[in-house]
């Protein structure tokens, strides 16, 4: 096999995160709504005489090309498992178009698409959920990113099932960040330690969906203010739902037409040209 084979690291974002508790382990029990966009991180991979990671994009310069990159170490981890005979040695080439530290899943995005890869490539017969067995100790959101589609996460967010009474595929949304990063540690350990009450998924989704939080948004946004003023200038654009993602600092608005989000999107531009932003469709 020559050619270059390719795959996505889709961005995550999180429709609701509730934390119920603080684990003995440190971890903490939340229960969160998954969501993916079509659009992420790109992977390209050759087959070579050695492994090599390179990285380029507009966020490559904050990440490092080292073994301890979660794409270094789910390639790693996935040939001690099966074998250098069917996971060959590769040069891997990632383009980081998603900011860095942003609550959009970027890492595991990345890690669960080098998965994804491998297996696409080199090991068929692995399912998803064996696939996320393996690799998802490397971090909590690797698990839902496998699949990378609409999911509930209990646990620290490895624990999945599907939501089908949520059906977003297609949904158009907006994601705003205002290039600033937020460390997820910090956040957790920020939380107040109040449980405030479970998520629930039900018919009415948006319904659901407003009476739902992300309760790291309070910690998020005493460490970082401007995730405030981005949560207002997205509001001001009228979608049917704006929320911080993950514990930040990126920010998403659902809209219901194509043409509302691109006309939001272009006047988030002019308003705030420093932002990062990307637009896309629910998968």
């Amino acid at each position: 096999m020559t050619e270059a084979m390719n795959e996505t690291g889709w961005a995550k974002i999180n429709l609701a995160l509730h934390v119920r508790a603080r684990r003995p382990d440190g971890y903490h029990e939340i229960e969160t709504l998954f969501a993916f966009v079509d659009g992420g991180d790109e992977l390209r991979a050759e087959i070579a005489d050695a492994d090599s990671l390179v990285i380029d994009g507009e966020f490559a310069g904050a990440l490092s090309a080292g073994g301890d990159n979660l794409v270094s170490q789910v390639l790693t981890l996935l040939r001690e498992r099966y074998g250098a005979d069917r996971v060959p040695r590769l040069a891997v080439s990632l383009t980081k178009k998603l900011p860095v530290a942003a609550g959009i899943g970027g890492g595991s995005a990345d890690a669960a698409a080098m998965a994804r890869l491998v297996r696409r490539y080199f090991l068929p017969e692995i399912g998803d959920a064996a696939l996320a067995r393996l690799v998802g100790p490397l971090g909590a959101d690797i698990a839902a990113c496998i699949a990378s589609a609409t999911c509930l996460g209990v646990g620290v967010g490895a624990e999945l099932s599907p939501v089908p009474e949520l059906a977003l595929a297609g949904t158009p949304v907006l994601l705003v960040n205002p290039r600033e990063a937020v460390a997820t540690g910090p956040i957790f350990a920020a939380w107040d330690g109040v449980d405030r009450g479970p998520l629930f998924t039900g018919a009415d989704l948006r319904a659901q969906l407003f009476a739902a939080r992300n309760d790291l948004q309070r910690p998020a946004i005493a460490g970082c203010p401007a995730i405030t003023d981005v949560l207002t200038a997205l509001g001001e654009l009228r979608p049917w739902l704006a929320r911080m993602s993950g514990s930040g600092a990126t920010c998403f608005a659902l809209f219901d037409a194509a043409g509302e989000c691109d006309m939001a999107a272009q006047r988030l531009a002019a308003s705030h040209p420093q932002w990062w932003q990307m637009t896309g469709v629910l998968r």
